[in-house]
Parts: structure tokens; sequence; C-alpha cells
């Protein structure tokens, strides 16, 4: 009997863990996860052409993870040779380097509206690839700017090592707006119903200046009269 005992309890043990992890994992492999958790991204385009033209390839990825984290974080790829000798040698033409990105937050369609900006290059070859990206966003999370800075910012026709250019080091930034303070309406009006109700209470508050001291107007001005005739007959007789 204690062998089939052993047996049976060792059989429950298992099918409780069993259908205790069933229970913590309540995810199905087809399931989608909630963006604040997966995040979600857009991809960074960059374009830079002898003849000033505009042909954007993908440099990296922004993953944005809104939410109690709120971090933007980007994955970008190493430059092939021609690249960076492309780089080198556009940097003596003041020619432009540009970036864009989709307006709309993991979107996938062709017919996007994008969000650019751009850098001389050869400010951005002779900082090495240094550079920070600003993303702008509104309050809704829609993205509605981008900008590109290079450190340092300057050309100074410096000589720029192959070596220097085989990965850009860049840094992200991620603008919101910050939501001023509501205006405490309902106190307000609650405070002019109660002043309201208190000059209803007293109505004698409610009267002008003039109605509340017209007695005090009236007698000064009648003093200021019996003082004027008195003074008048003494400066005739102190004339005469």
């Amino acid at each position: 009997m204690e062998p089939r005992r052993g047996v049976m309890a060792s059989g429950l043990l298992l099918l409780l863990s069993v259908f205790g992890a069933g229970l913590c994992n309540t995810r199905r492999p087809g399931d989608v996860l909630d963006p604040e958790v997966a995040g979600v991204s857009v991809h960074l385009e960059h374009s830079f052409e002898f003849d000033d033209s505009v042909r954007y390839k993908k440099r990296g990825t922004l993953l944005w993870r809104p939410g109690r984290e709120n971090s933007l974080t980007l994955s970008q790829m190493q430059l092939t040779e021609d690249e960076r000798v492309k780089l080198r040698d556009m940097a003596g033409t003041d020619g432009l380097y540009r970036i864009r990105i989709p307006r709309k937050l993991g979107s996938e369609s062709s017919t996007l509206d994008y969000v650019s900006s751009f850098v001389r290059i050869c400010a951005l070859v002779e900082s090495h690839l240094s550079d920070v990206i600003t993303v702008n966003t509104d309050v809704s999370g829609n993205i509605i700017g981008v900008s590109i800075v290079t450190i340092p910012g300057s050309c100074n026709g410096a000589e720029v090592e192959d070596v220097d250019l085989e990965v850009f080091n860049t840094t992200v930034h991620l603008m919101q707006p910050v939501l001023a303070a509501a205006p405490e309406t309902a106190a307000f009006i609650e405070r002019l119903e109660h002043e309201q109700a208190q000059k209803a209470k007293n109505p004698q508050e409610q009267k002008s200046f003039i109605a509340k001291y017209w007695h005090l107007i009236l007698g000064g001005a009648i003093f200021l009269m019996i003082t004027n005739t008195v003074q008048a007959p003494r400066e005739l007789a102190a004339q005469a």
C-alpha cells in the first residue's frame, strides 16, 4: 500500500504543478504583446549623394517603449566600406547628410509622411559620426519633428581615418510636451458662489461708497460753506 500511495501523491503533485504553470502563463504564442511592454518601432533612414539628390536607405531602428519607462533606443547598422569612402569624399564638397523617420509609429506603409533633418557632411565626418538625434512628439504620441546635430558641429578640414567612420556614436532624446496644471475651475466657482451668498445675506455691503457715507459727505460740505462764510467778512474788514 505504501508504494501505491507514494505514486499517487507524486502524480497529484505533478498535475498541480502543470495546472499552476498554465494559470501563470496565460499568454498564447499567437497573442499580441502590450505596446508598453514590447514597444513600437520606426525605421531611421539616411541619404547622402554627390549630386545632392535624395535616396534614402535604412540606417537603423528606433524603439520607443511608452508608459512608465518611456525610453527611446536606437539600434544601427555598421557602415560599409563604400559608404565610408563616399562620406570622406563628400566632406570636401559641402554636401548634406539627411535623415528621416515616419510620422506614425509602428507603420509599415510605403505612403508614409516623414519628418526630416540634415547636417553638413563635413561636420558629421569630422565628429567621427558622433551625433545627437532628438525626436519630438505631441501629447498623443505622434511624431511631429526630428533634429540632428553633430558634436562638434564645425568643419575645419581635419583628416579622418577610415576606422573612425565605421560605427555611428549616437545619442537619442525623446521630447514630449509637458501638460500644464489645469486651473481649479470648480474651486473658483465655489468661491464666487460663496461670496455671492454672503452678499445676499448682507445687502448693506452692496451699497456704493456715497450711499454708505452720504451723511459724512454732506456734513463736511456744510462745514466748509460755514467756514468760508465766516472768513469772508473778516477779510473785507481787514482790507478796509
